[in-house]
């Protein structure tokens, strides 16, 4: 089962990052209310990172390191995604990242 890590933007402009199995579905949830208790109170958010993971051990890992960076950081990894890491879309039109793209080095 595929495995995501996402990272949005929150209307205060903070980050919130998490991993699903269903990126688009997460991000209505947090619009919905139904999402994080952190995302609650700071919607709507908006997508502005995701990759795939191989698995969930590896995108909970990686949630875990994306947590771990300074402001600075994430949005220099949002740059990045801006910017295109991969020119392939799914179906919702959101760009495809994977785990052995570039991005993963910030």
């Amino acid at each position: 089962m595929a495995a995501y890590v996402y990272m949005v933007e929150c209307a205060d402009d903070s980050y919130y990052t998490g991993w699903t199995n269903d990126v688009e579905a997460r991000v209505a949830a947090h619009n919905d209310g139904a999402g994080a208790r952190y995302t609650r109170g700071r919607r709507p958010v908006r997508l502005v990172y995701w990759e795939e993971a191989t698995d969930k051990k590896d995108a909970l890992r990686r949630e875990r390191d994306i947590k771990k960076l300074t402001r600075a950081q994430k949005e220099k990894l949002v740059g990045i995604f801006a910017g295109g890491c991969d020119s392939g879309r799914n179906a919702g039109g959101m760009q495809r990242c994977t785990a052995d793209q570039p991005n993963r080095e910030v």
